[in-house]
């Protein structure tokens, strides 16, 4: 017999779980550093095992809301907006979670405001609290991100003063801005892409990952996803100059948002107009968006150069994850090419990408949307870095416009999978906090059966 699944259920099994996942996170979270514990410590312990079991009930909230919209009643795209309100308030007053990248994007900010050279020098160079908030592996690094983004970050360090309360609140607020545009973005992809709205919403904007990473972690993918996804509207309708406007702000938050630009043009050609015409007005429209917005940020055009910005050596991205293993190898056999091996994998990897957009282009062009999302995910899978929220970069769009239910059903299992995969410090993890996190999962788990074996036994006593 079947779990009985209403949307009510489902809203407050979700506000459950993210009540959980912030209140866990008060303890074990990405705290500033004056706050911190001891992971050993009583509090930091049940606080982690809160988080994860918060974590384990948001994605059964999720994938039961899933089994909703496939049944015979969906829920229309008002409520599921609503769903998502509601999922995200616990979120929006929780301490930075699963990453420490807010505190970077609060110190580069206040750098550019101080009018320090952002690309060139690293939060250290800034001194101070915000500097000591950051994780020491990115101290000394220069901002990755583009000016749009950094304008933001400055602005907001402006008006908060560099108060880190109200900018880590002011952060996660243009993170929510983001998601909003995503929301908004979404349906009207999906219509245009022949797909179910609902769907797209459930996948795309309800999904763990982003309430998790896009929310509770304020990440700037957010803004660069919402932009994007407004600019790909614009272009499928009579505005694809407003379009590549759009398209090209994204990508001066986040660079992988250039090739949004691709679909741009093709949209343009399938609404009739030539090819070069269809190139020249976008690269005219890119191009002078991106002299205007560096011009206003104030930054200059270092962005381009720190586009090869080192990643963690632990990253365990598949490409860095074949550099080590090929390195070792090496230093086994005691070749002088083992220092090769990383960057000979991350290049290969870059090359691999590049050849994989290409391929996806010439079978899928008259499905640009879709096109786009599997070419944002080969470039998140092939680079030389991932963070689970880089594959939210392909799976917007994959949301908006998957062919098949069965494709939409192996991205969601791909979330959900990926949704266990960061603590909520955002550090890496020791075998003692693998137990713990591992101990809250399964105690959701038991505590989801029992629910089930309750809401069973009246019908089980009745058909007896």
């Amino acid at each position: 017999m079947a779990f009985p699944v209403d949307l009510r259920r489902c809203q407050v099994l979700g506000l459950v779980a993210t009540t959980f996942v912030a209140a866990g996170g008060e303890t074990a979270g990405a705290l500033p550093v004056r706050e911190l514990l001891a992971p050993s410590s009583g509090r930091a312990a049940l606080g982690l095992v809160g988080a994860y079991f918060g974590v384990v009930l948001l994605i059964a909230a999720w994938a039961l809301l899933g089994r909703l919209i496939r049944g015979p009643r969906p829920p229309s795209t008002r409520a599921l907006l609503m769903t998502l309100v509601i999922w995200a308030v616990p979120l929006l007053i929780a301490p930075p979670l699963f990453s420490r990248d807010v505190y970077s994007y609060l110190a580069q900010g206040a750098m550019v405001d101080a009018h320090m050279d952002v690309y060139a020098q690293g939060p250290a160079h800034l001194g101070g609290p915000l500097a000591a908030e950051v994780s020491p592996l990115w101290r000394h690094t220069g901002a990755p991100y583009g000016p749009v983004f950094l304008a933001l970050s400055a602005a907001l360090s402006a008006l908060t003063r560099g108060e880190l309360p109200a900018g880590l609140f002011g952060m996660r607020l243009v993170a929510l801005l983001g998601v909003g545009l995503m929301a908004t973005a979404l349906p009207r992809l999906a219509r245009h892409s022949g797909a179910d709205p609902a769907a797209a919403l459930w996948l795309g904007a309800l999904n763990p990952l982003v309430l998790l990473h896009l929310v509770a972690g304020a990440h700037n993918d957010a803004i660069m996803l919402g932009l994007l996804g407004l600019g790909l509207v614009a272009a499928l309708g009579r505005w694809p100059v407003l379009g590549a406007v759009l398209v090209t702000l994204a990508a001066l938050v986040k660079a992988p948002a250039v090739l949004g630009l691709v679909a741009v043009v093709v949209l343009q050609m399938r609404a009739g107009r030539g090819r070069t015409r269809a190139v020249a007005t976008t690269a005219a429209a890119a191009t002078a968006t991106t002299i205007a917005a560096t011009a206003v940020a104030g930054t200059g055009y270092g962005w381009v150069g720190a586009l090869d910005t080192p990643v963690s050596p632990q990253n365990w991205a598949l490409t860095s994850l074949l550099g080590r293993a090929t390195r070792a190898l090496l230093e086994r056999l005691g070749s002088d090419l083992a220092p090769l091996a990383i960057p000979a994998w991350h290049a290969f990897g870059v090359v691999a990408a590049g050849v994989s957009v290409l391929v996806i282009w010439l079978r899928l062009r008259p499905r640009p949307v879709y096109a786009l999302g599997l070419s944002l995910a080969a470039v998140a899978a092939l680079g030389p870095a991932i963070r689970p929220w880089y594959a939210l970069w392909g799976l917007f769009l994959i949301a908006a416009a998957a062919p098949t239910a069965s494709i939409r059903h192996r991205v969601a299992a791909v979330s959900g999978v990926l949704a266990l995969a960061a603590l909520p410090s955002g550090g890496p993890a020791d075998p003692a906090q693998l137990v713990l996190a591992v101990s809250g999962g399964l105690l959701a788990v038991v505590v989801l059966w029992q629910a089930h074996q309750a809401e069973l036994a009246p019908a089980m006593g009745r058909t007896a």
